[in-house]
């Protein structure tokens, strides 16, 4: 099995770590990781590193994200999502009276950088251990803000009956925003509660789902993009010729070129050699680039 980035469309109901055990058994390696989990009830694309190339999925982790959801208004859940246990509804009355300018308004104000409170069934960590454990053991959890940037809350589409109201929406984020979050915070801006019931992750920075394919007959080694293609993708290249990719193989410091001086000092870069290879992910210190991360030989095509 070569090294290289796999885009997989998640099914709804499996786990990130079960989409990752069935690579596992498709590629015959245990070399296998992810970049950032989706919940069981997300599907959409996750982006798994086979082999060598899961030392690249640490500059994947933190790319923007792009969504489609669909928020209910007129109660909450435990877990901000369809999965937890329902909240007191407001009455049909509010919903009902939840006009567009009040709808606009409010996606508005959770648009931009801003502060956002993680969902509690989350996998953020409380002294050393997950929300989600906790919850599960019936601790109170109260988590701290954090600061995330959503760069686009767009509504698509609205549908709605008797106490309820659907919203279809676009959301583009900085990783580690929680759309649940966004659909708490809607719903309790608009004073009738709001959670998640349908979410899609369609883009991961510059990896789109259009080009995933789905794990039913998935031919792992077919699949994968090769580490130096999902590395320019990610990240600034320097193109490295024999020599230098001997010496980077050997541990050695080489000459930063004009396009490496100019990035600032700890910048990750890839460094690719004759051969579309990448040999390492360098960073420039002072006039020199010093390697990171290595690659083996045999497993950076």
């Amino acid at each position: 099995m070569n090294s290289g980035i796999l885009l997989v469309d998640k099914p709804q109901g499996m786990t990130s770590h079960d989409v990752v055990a069935r690579v596992r058994r498709l590629a015959g390696t245990r070399k296998v990781g992810h970049a950032g989990t989706l919940d069981p009830m997300a599907t959409g694309l996750l982006l798994l590193g086979v082999e060598s190339s899961t030392r690249l999925l640490h500059h994947l982790v933190g790319l923007d994200k792009e969504y489609l959801a669909t928020i209910r208004l007129g109660w909450a859940t435990t877990t901000d999502d369809a999965e937890g246990e329902p909240l007191p509804a407001a009455s049909a009355e509010s919903v009902a009276a939840v006009d567009p300018d009040d709808l606009a308004r409010g996606m508005a104000a959770l648009t931009g950088t801003i502060d956002q409170v993680p969902s509690a069934v989350s996998a953020v960590k409380v002294d050393g251990r997950r929300a989600y454990q906790r919850v599960r053991d019936g601790e109170a959890v109260e988590l701290a803000p954090r600061t995330v940037t959503v760069s686009a809350f767009e509504l698509l589409d609205t549908r709605g009956g008797d106490g309820w109201r659907d919203l279809d929406v676009r959301v583009a984020c900085s990783s580690g925003t929680y759309v649940r979050a966004l659909a708490r915070d809607l719903g309790a801006a608009l004073g009738v509660g709001g959670h998640l019931t349908a979410l899609r992750r369609t883009r991961i920075g510059a990896f789109d789902v259009a080009e995933a394919g789905g794990l039913e007959g998935l031919d792992v080694d077919a699949a994968r993009l090769g580490p130096a293609d999902a590395a320019r993708r990610t990240l600034p290249v320097v193109e490295v010729d024999d020599d230098a990719t001997r010496d980077l193989r050997h541990g050695k410091r080489i000459a930063a070129d004009a396009a490496a001086a100019a990035l600032d000092g700890g910048t990750p870069i890839a460094a690719v050699g004759p051969g579309d290879v990448l040999v390492a992910i360098v960073e420039r210190r002072g006039p020199q680039l010093k390697v990171v991360t290595g690659f083996p030989a045999e497993e950076g095509a």
